[in-house]
């Protein structure tokens, strides 16, 4: 089994320091890697990065995050991403990571991903050119996610996570007012991690939804805002099975 831990939207700020880092210290004991899911800031400042970076720095099992929003707001999100990595954070967007866990090739492919909404209910690009930008970019965002995850099929790896902000699904929404759906995720990323496969998906960004969901693919998804988890990280079991022994794009994943 590999043990993911996992959490977003802790929108930590300069008054924030060690709120959690006695938690995240245990976490080697709970996981083998760690999963930050964007919106670790509240304004998306490098002062605030470096917050969240001594929170996470040493931890003594790999850190990949991806950036929301919120660390988006400053225009910053170089600096905050540059930050974390001095931190020794991977901060992914539109690109993947392998890690070696045990002997085991883990990949993980990341991407803030964006809105749009969802089948049935989605935006499209038509009309204004302001219009017509915004789902392009959920669309670049997609792709991007798409091509990591093939890229860690081709690279053999044994598991592989699809870590977003923005959701792939509506499952995990429920909560939240249906009016804003579309601007708290797009099927869009889930089309990719059904078309490539993944074998979990994590994101954030809903504060009110819901923990559980799935894409219509199979693709089990968890919505990991700490509001949602109500805790300082989530820990998931996936087990460990040879990429080219797959049958279907995902395996079963438990929650501790």
């Amino acid at each position: 089994m590999i043990r993911i831990a996992a959490v977003g939207d802790i929108h930590l700020g300069p008054d924030s320091a060690g709120v959690l880092r006695p938690a995240f210290e245990t976490v080697s004991d709970h996981a083998d890697l760690l999963l930050l899911a964007g919106d670790l800031t509240r304004h998306g400042t490098a002062e605030e990065a470096a917050v969240v970076a001594r929170e996470v720095a040493g931890l003594g099992v790999p850190v990949v995050a991806v950036l929301g929003n919120h660390d988006y707001h400053s225009d910053q999100e170089a600096e905050v991403a540059a930050v974390l990595g001095e931190a020794g954070v991977t901060v992914l967007e539109g690109r993947g990571t392998v890690l070696d866990i045990g002997g085991v090739p883990v990949g993980v492919a990341g991407t803030k991903g964006f809105g749009g909404g969802f089948a049935g209910r989605s935006g499209g690009e038509f009309g204004e050119p302001e219009m017509k930008e915004f789902i392009r970019y959920t669309r670049r965002c997609a792709e991007g996610l798409r091509r990591s995850l093939d890229e860690l099929k081709e690279r053999g790896c044994a598991v592989r996570i699809a870590l977003t902000h923005f959701a792939p699904v509506p499952d995990t929404l429920a909560g939240e007012p249906p009016e804003i759906f579309p601007f708290l995720g797009s099927y869009l990323l889930a089309e990719a991690m059904d078309e490539s496969g993944a074998d979990l998906a994590v994101h954030g960004h809903a504060h009110l939804g819901t923990e559980h969901g799935m894409t219509s693919g199979g693709v089990r998804v968890r919505n990991v805002a700490q509001p949602v988890i109500g805790r300082a990280f989530a820990v998931y079991h996936l087990p460990v099975r040879a990429a080219t022994d797959r049958a279907t794009n995902s395996v079963p994943v438990a929650a501790e």
